[in-house]
């Protein structure tokens, strides 16, 4: 029996299948489609997503062929204005890097790990039982797991053979998005672009390399078809509209459309079948959250359902998957609605449009929404506490090296001051690095493999009440080998 089936190969699918061989599952991935898309959905990882591939030793990778863009503006509602200093991050930027790519590289890493990933290879049924999962495939192969997570995207097979609720809005506007070639010069396309964005944030042409552009232009209405790409023809009319001109565009790469639909499945688990990424939220690309919020999801979940499946796991620690990532998600559903009617053309969103832009000059409210669009404000409600307690910890420096090359397995961390503590007992699941940090002023923390805090403090007897809490009961006997660093 295979342990987890990933229904999906994208961004999401690859980096759960990631997250669950570091602790030696057997992920089985399916994907649909015979070769990657080349649609370029998403252009970059905000700084949340930079630090997960940080933690777990990717980061290079990603800066070798993305492109670092500090003090950026424009990402909240294109309104635009600089991201205030010392963001909580050490990664303080947003990462150029097309979402094809991110693919791949996921894939890569995930390949070397030892998942498995099959294409050409459609889900179109499923059962559960107590005792794993069925999964049915358009050529009538059945496959069993004892876990399936739908990775699925948007129009999800998996969430709708679960019968979840997607409750919300649909789509009320519809935007063309592809890739072409243009016949004007550039700074004569430049210049338009400038003038049709000083009213309509909606409407782009900017370089993607090779002369070609990627083009972004309102649609005339909402499709009747949504999974019909458009026409070249339909992008030339939508621009001659806006712009005067259609630039002369040709020789598309690929063409799409989305819309500002939003909705969330009801619950992100049923049983021993779970959603996670688009499969379990849509929402406008407003901010550029969609891949990251994905990606995020995977992370979140991969450790959990990994001690599930390893039986090591206390209970209800999978269910805090949908506890801890639902109102994530809720929160960029509001935030990407929000910036879709300042983003309107019309005279009340435009009068609120330029009140936000006067309060985003506020560092206070220029940190909270960057933060939020960045995914480094986020905090899981682990209870009263520490003001760490729930939130990532950022990388830092510690007397030799850095926090985040410790992990890169994916295990928990007890970073340790005080040099008093022991792990006895979760050695198995949690190192203990006795280092001193001149950047952090707790005496010891508790890190998840995710890099949430889970427990700040120094005596030995309160970390003791919260390790069996997300590490499951101790190990009689075990014997610990701290990390000195």
């Amino acid at each position: 029996m295979i342990d987890v089936i990933v229904a999906g190969g994208g961004p999401t699918g690859v980096m759960l299948a990631s997250e669950l061989r570091l602790h030696g599952v057997h992920a089985l991935v399916l994907e649909k489609e015979m070769e990657p898309t080349r649609v370029v959905r998403g252009l970059g990882l905000h700084a949340r997503s930079v630090e997960v591939m940080d933690q777990r030793g990717l980061l290079e990778r990603f800066l070798a062929l993305g492109q670092q863009y500090y003090a950026v503006g424009g990402y909240f509602a294109g309104i635009d204005k600089p991201w205030p200093d010392r963001l909580d991050t050490a990664h303080p930027y947003v990462l150029g890097i097309p979402q094809p790519t991110v693919e791949r590289l996921l894939t890569e890493h995930a390949i070397e790990l030892g998942a498995e990933i099959r294409r050409g290879c459609e889900l179109v049924g499923l059962s559960q039982d107590d005792h794993g999962v069925t999964a049915e495939l358009a050529d009538g192969t059945q496959l069993r797991s004892r876990y399936l997570v739908g990775c699925d995207g948007g129009r999800s097979p998996v969430r709708k053979l679960l019968g979840v609720g997607f409750p919300g809005e649909p789509t009320r506007v519809e935007t063309l998005l592809g890739e072409m070639e243009v016949a004007v010069p550039p700074e004569t396309l430049a210049a338009v672009v400038a003038e049709v964005r000083k009213t309509q944030k909606r409407f782009g042409a900017g370089p993607f390399g090779d002369g070609v552009y990627r083009v972004v232009v309102p649609a005339e209405g909402v499709a009747e078809d949504r999974t019909v790409p458009p026409t070249l023809e339909e992008f030339r009319q939508q621009l001659r509209v806006f712009a005067g001109t259609d630039f002369g565009v040709h020789s598309p790469r690929w063409l799409s459309r989305f819309g500002d639909a939003t909705r969330q499945a009801e619950r992100y688990r049923t049983g021993r079948v779970l959603l996670a990424g688009d499969a379990a939220h849509i929402h406008p690309p407003m901010g550029g959250q969609g891949l990251n919020l994905g990606i995020q999801d995977a992370f979140n979940l991969g450790w959990k359902l990994a001690a599930e499946v390893d039986g090591w796991a206390p209970a209800g620690l999978l269910d805090s998957y949908h506890a801890e990532r639902h109102p994530v998600a809720a929160d960029v559903l509001v935030n990407t609605r929000a910036q879709m009617v300042l983003m309107s053309t019309e005279p009340g969103p435009q009068a609120v449009r330029r009140l936000v832009s006067e309060l985003m000059d506020f560092e206070e409210v220029n940190r909270y929404l960057i933060e939020k669009i960045t995914a480094i404000g986020v905090r899981y409600d682990f209870g009263e506490g520490h003001e760490l307690l729930g939130r990532r910890m950022r990388d830092v420096g510690l007397k030799r090296g850095r926090l985040y090359e410790l992990t890169h397995g994916g295990r928990g961390l007890l970073l340790d001051q005080t040099g008093r503590l022991s792990v006895a007992g979760w050695a198995d699941r949690v190192d203990h690095v006795i280092d001193v940090s001149e950047e952090l002023d707790v005496p010891a923390a508790l890190l998840r493999p995710d890099g949430h805090v889970a427990w700040v403090g120094e005596d030995q007897q309160d970390l003791l009440s919260q390790l069996p809490k997300w590490f499951g009961a101790a190990v009689p006997r075990q014997l610990e080998a701290p990390r000195v660093r």
